[in-house]
């Protein structure tokens, strides 16, 4: 039976576990696949009135079709800003402007272009394993310590280690899926 300390570590590592699983899953939503996406534009900051604003605060951003993202700025007096921005985020978009609309078109990946993304999916997965497993570890050395100093039974601290490698495993697998996915996605011409 898992006593309310050994919940408590193990519910602090599975929220941050979950966290760096939810950050791998939002970072792969900015990979420009070939496709229109709006996700694309979170990483882009407009200067605001002296302000780094997101791009989504200052702006609507909508998807007329499969390759062009169109941004309408709320006041127009941004659009230079927007257009820098854009640019400045090296996102591989060229944004060009019509006085009211800022139009980006999404171009065709290569075949390079394609594996420097697959590249960099697995690197950011590895990272949220590492992310994971550190935590796996510091909630084990949690759990020892309080078997040693708040006088947790051993099979106490043995259920709970258990239960962390659980999640561990649950929530490595589910990175595993996360990449895959986006890999597929990348190929996927």
């Amino acid at each position: 039976m898992l006593t309310d300390r050994a919940k408590e570590i193990i519910s602090g590592a599975e929220s941050k576990m979950t966290d760096a699983v939810n950050f791998l899953e939002e970072d792969l939503k900015t990979y420009r696949v070939g496709k229109a996406n709006p996700s694309v534009f979170n990483p882009v900051m407009v200067d605001y009135y002296g302000t780094p604003t997101p791009l989504q605060q200052v702006a609507a951003i909508n998807v007329p079709d499969a390759k062009t993202l169109t941004i309408q700025p709320w006041e127009k007096s941004l659009i230079s800003k927007i257009e820098k921005a854009i640019i400045d985020a090296n996102i591989g978009l060229t944004p060009s402007n019509n006085g009211e609309v800022i139009r980006c078109t999404v171009p065709a990946l290569t075949e390079d272009r394609r594996k420097d993304l697959i590249k960099k999916a697995k690197a950011a997965g590895e990272q949220g394993k590492v992310i994971v497993r550190n935590n796996r570890r510091d909630a084990v050395d949690l759990l020892k310590k309080a078997q040693k100093n708040d006088g947790m039974s051993e099979d106490t601290e043995k259920e709970a280690e258990a239960e962390v490698q659980k999640l561990t495993d649950k929530l490595i697998k589910k990175i595993d899926e996360l990449v895959s996915a986006k890999e597929k996605d990348i190929m996927t011409v």
